[in-house]
């Protein structure tokens, strides 16, 4: 009979022990999924901002697992914006954008050796390096003299640097702006004074 009291004695203070170990588990268990949705959430409420300030370059230069850990928000975000519904607002960063080359040439060499006024052709290409879509920015063209000093300034809206062509086919880039790895070639009719010997393109936002 004492046997038999100190087995059922024990069992009963095992059982006694598990159940606090069990409600441990489960409010670990709600606690962690309550973390979870409020991240989500947050980050839904926050997205705007959250995203751009996150966003990887996509011209090879951002470590790979902040690529890959982009990538999988971005997806995280698609799935809670097709449940809860977003509103898409493209930043305007102008570190995102990075003139790969600028040429100005002339039209025409003859016509040029014999006007005051340098008809010339200046071909642009231009690339949104993050991964994330842009609003498009406006160009600055200074022209210098041989002295590097600036003798006149051309600031060309979106409407009016980008191609005809690639604007017919996003009629919506002033809303949604442009997208993540995207590269524009464009070429700018530019009239050069006499005295104009270099020249600088940089994008800007007013």
């Amino acid at each position: 009979m004492h046997g038999t009291l100190v087995k059922e004695s024990q069992g009963t203070k095992e059982t006694s022990f598990a159940a606090p170990v069990q409600k441990k588990r489960i409010q670990l268990a709600l606690l962690s999924c309550f973390l979870v949705l409020l991240l989500a959430f947050g980050e839904h409420l926050s997205r705007n901002t959250l995203l751009p300030l996150l966003a990887p370059r996509v011209d090879g230069t951002s470590n790979a697992f902040a690529v890959t850990a982009f990538t999988i928000l971005q997806r995280v975000d698609t799935k809670l914006c097709s449940a809860l519904g977003c509103i898409n607002r493209p930043v305007s960063d102008f570190a995102a954008w990075k003139i790969t080359s600028a040429t100005l040439s002339p039209e025409n060499a003859r016509e040029g050796l014999k006007s005051a006024v340098n008809q010339s052709i200046l071909q642009v290409e231009i690339q949104n390096r993050v991964a994330i879509a842009v609003l498009a920015p406006n160009l600055e063209i200074s022209l210098t003299d041989a002295e590097e000093s600036e003798i006149k300034s051309i600031q060309l809206t979106p409407k009016e640097w980008l191609p005809i062509a690639w604007q017919d086919a996003h009629s919506d880039f002033l809303r949604y702006g442009i997208a993540a790895g995207e590269q524009i070639q464009t070429e700018l009719p530019l009239l050069l004074p006499p005295n104009a010997a270099g020249y600088r393109v940089r994008a800007f936002y007013p």
